[in-house]
Formats: C-alpha cells, structure tokens, sequence
C-alpha cells in the first residue's frame, strides 16, 4: 500500500515511485478551489525533492472527467458581494460591506503560480484527461509532460460563454496550436475530442478509458517512457485538422467583425463555418476583443508573461459586468440568455478593449 493523505478537497499517495494526486470533489466536476491549488503547488514542490518519486500523475475522482475548471460560483459570489444585488458598479470605498480585494483575485494568483511550476516540473508530471476538462482542468494538465487522453475527452477552454477570456496559461497553449486553430477554439469555446486535442496540441497519447488503471498501476513501477507505448491506440481523425482551410481563411482576419464577416462568405461552402459564426454571436462581444488580442500577444510571450497578462485581464473582468452576467445567465439562473455590454463586437471601441491590458496599481502578477 502507498501513503496517503488528504488536504481539503485533494488527495496525495506515493504507490511505489508513482506520486499520484487525485482530484477529490466528484459532485462538482472536480472544481478547483484555492486550498486545493495551494496544496497541489506545496506537494509537487515536496515531491520534486524526494527521490523515492520517480514521476508524479494527476486524476479526477468519479467518472465524469478530470476537472470542468475552477469554481465559479464562488467567483459569482465574490462579485455580488463587490457589486450588491443589483450586478451596478462596484461598491464604493466606505459602502457598508466594502472589500478592497476580491477573494479570487489570490485563487487565481496561486492557480497560476502552480500552472507555471507544472509546465517546469523537474520529473514527469503525467496528466489523465479522462473524460470533462475545461478551463481550470486544462491548467493542471495541458502544461504537464505527458497528456492522456481517452474517447471519453472532452477538453476546452469556454471562457467567452461565461464573460471571460481564457486563463489558466490558456491562451499561451492556444496561441501555439497549428494555424488559426487554437483562434477558433479560444474565441467559439469549442469542446475538443481527444484527437482534436492531440492535433491542437493540448494532449499527446490517445489511451482507452478501460485501461487507465492498468496504465496507472504499471506506471507505479516502471518509467512512464517505457509504459505508455504499450498502452496509446489511435485517437481517431480529427474533425479540427479536416476543417484547418476553412478556419485559417477566416481567423486570419485583424479584427473579430471581419472574422464573422468571413465566416458568412464561407457557410456558402462549409457549413460548420456557418455554425462557427452563430456560436460566436452568442459570446461576450467585448471579451471576443479580448481573446482576439490575448492569443495574439501569447504567441510572442513566455508562459509566464502569458500568465501575467491573463490575471491583468482577469482583474478588470472581475470588475466587470459581463462576466458576471455570463455566469449568471450559464450557472446561476441557467437562463442561458446574458444581455452583454455593449451587445455587439461593433460597439466595443479600442480604449474599452486597451482597458483590459492596462495593469491594475497593486494587482500585477510576477512569476
């Protein structure tokens, strides 16, 4: 038997040179919260040093996927709280209930900082992305040296349904897909198969959910090199690489208006382009504008420098009232209908756009 220990909604064992974390919140989605970043940065730091662990795994508890991101209730609930009821502007200073900060503001700060270290982890980090990972679950995975996908997968970053902008060290993966590929799945929020992932860059290996545990119990005594040959199959074709010409054409545009305008002219011809253009008017205009910009400069930044300028985007978003009304409309009231401000990719002018790069005085991250 290993060693095992549990902190908060997470658990830890070592099975023989395996360091196995298991994410332990089934019921929801395996939803990361602060204590659980925290404690998952704290023991790969431990394990880094310890020789005894050879390669460290991460896997979602219950049967419905790794993780689906962080949690955005609580991140709602942080907002109403800075905002009142009514979803107006902020609070102001001296307002009975006034908070300076923003609890998720440190969520994400230790969120990052552990998506950073993952992607410069000194020993194999080994990442199960067996069946729902969004958002957040892209962050503990993607950024790992071996990522395992199965025909279960569904992995994405959503973040433009909800009023927000890819985070996580999202966009920096994203801004290296093939062509204009990670574009369109940052912008649509698209929901990729396991080998739209592995073409997109997002995973490697394709393995049969059936086998996941055979998989994790050999990987306990041998290197993962050595294991996972015998257990990848073929993911399949990827729908994302048939439809590269087309989304190339209309990604290519320099600005979203001009994407869409693009996207009409060719659902003459691909009728997923047709479909590509209705899911983006459904997203937040302004955050459209955003992502547009955001893959744009990842491609040029470092992670870290990707992350820095997600969490500057995610600290005006906080203060936002498009991304509360997004998860109003997505998970609170499940209405599904968010009145955006303003409604149209036209109506959101430069400064509004320029805003969300602007770093907040005292909120700046450095990694």
């Amino acid at each position: 038997m290993g060693k095992e220990t549990y902190t908060g909604d997470v658990a830890f064992e070592v099975r023989g040179h395996l360091g196995l974390i298991t994410l332990n919140r089934p019921n929801a989605l395996n939803s990361l919260t602060q204590l659980m970043c925290e404690s998952i940065r704290i023991q790969l730091e431990d394990w880094a040093d310890d020789d005894a662990v050879a390669q460290v795994l991460i896997r979602g508890a219950g049967e419905r996927g790794l993780c689906a991101g962080g949690d955005i209730v609580g991140v709602y609930q942080d907002m109403v709280e800075h905002q009142g009821q009514d979803g107006g502007p902020l609070l102001p200073e001296g307002t009975p209930g006034y908070r300076a900060d923003f609890e998720t503001e440190a969520f994400w700060a230790v969120e990052y900082a552990m998506n950073l270290l993952i992607s410069e982890y000194p020993k194999p980090y080994i990442a199960l992305m067996d069946g729902v990972v969004l958002g957040g679950g892209v962050g503990v995975s993607a950024h790992g040296s071996h990522r395992i996908v199965t025909e279960r997968s569904r992995v994405g970053m959503p973040e433009t349904t909800i009023g927000f902008s890819p985070d996580v060290g999202g966009s920096w993966l994203l801004a290296r897909a093939p062509g204009k590929l990670g574009l369109h799945a940052g912008l649509t929020g698209a929901h990729l198969s396991a080998a739209d992932a592995i073409y997109a860059g997002l995973a490697d290996t394709h393995v049969p959910t059936e086998r996941l545990e055979e998989l994790v119990t050999e990987l306990t005594a041998q290197p993962v090199e050595e294991v996972l040959p015998k257990f990848s199959t073929s993911p399949g074709d990827s729908a994302l690489q048939s439809a590269q010409e087309w989304i190339d054409q209309a990604y290519a545009a320099d600005e979203v208006s001009e994407i869409l305008e693009r996207l009409d002219q060719l659902g003459q011809q691909y009728p997923e382009a047709v479909a590509a253009a209705e899911e983006l008017r459904k997203k937040s205009p302004t955050m459209l504008q955003v992502v547009f910009r955001a893959v744009g400069n990842a491609a040029e930044l470092s992670l870290a420098g990707a992350l820095s300028q997600e969490y500057t985007i995610a600290m005006h978003s906080l203060r936002s009232q498009d991304f509360r009304e997004g998860i109003r409309a997505q998970v609170v009231d499940k209405d599904r209908n968010p009145q955006w401000n303003p409604p149209s990719v036209e109506q959101v002018d430069e400064e509004l756009i320029a805003h969300y790069f602007t770093p907040v005085p005292g909120r700046v991250l450095t990694l």
